[in-house]
């Protein structure tokens, strides 16, 4: 699909659409990105952290910034060989000085999920947030070898 400028005439008469513009950017956007990586969990004011990615012989570690977050604010949930992980940061900050006063709130939300280089199992994972840097140790799930049988 080919997007690009539309040149306005006196002759068409139509009035510009603020709604209608931002209707059609939301639809382009949800043609490039498709509906898979935004759900319904997942929307614009949502931050994307950049994750890393370590397959080890028995661990796979994931590792991301998500700077502002207590533990007690992340949530990681794993299923198979995909991963979940969102967070939520509040701050609060007050100055009063002679004359005023001000007070400032943000919240910022992270979510990220996506498919991991192997399957993993609960049992055993482990996570820890130092530094506003999340490391999650998941232990590949033990896939039982194929045993030959033999034709007699």
């Amino acid at each position: 699909m080919r997007y690009g400028l539309t040149r306005w005439s006196p002759a068409s008469r139509s009035a510009w659409d603020p709604m209608e513009e931002l209707s059609r950017m939301e639809n382009r956007l949800s043609e490039m990105f498709g509906e898979g990586e935004r759900g319904s969990w997942m929307d614009f004011d949502t931050l994307r952290p950049l994750v890393d990615v370590k397959e080890e012989d028995k661990d796979i570690i994931v590792k991301t910034d998500l700077p502002g977050v207590s533990k007690e604010d992340v949530d990681i949930n794993i299923k198979g060989d995909r991963i979940w992980i969102t967070a939520n940061a509040h701050r609060e900050a007050e100055e009063e000085k002679e004359g005023y006063s001000m007070k400032e709130r943000s919240f910022k939300r992270f979510a990220r999920s996506f498919s991991l280089p192997a399957n993993v199992t609960e049992e055993g994972a482990k996570a820890k947030l130092e530094d506003g840097v999340l490391t999650v140790t998941l232990p590949k799930s033990q896939i039982e070898e194929k045993q030959k049988i033999m034709i007699e």
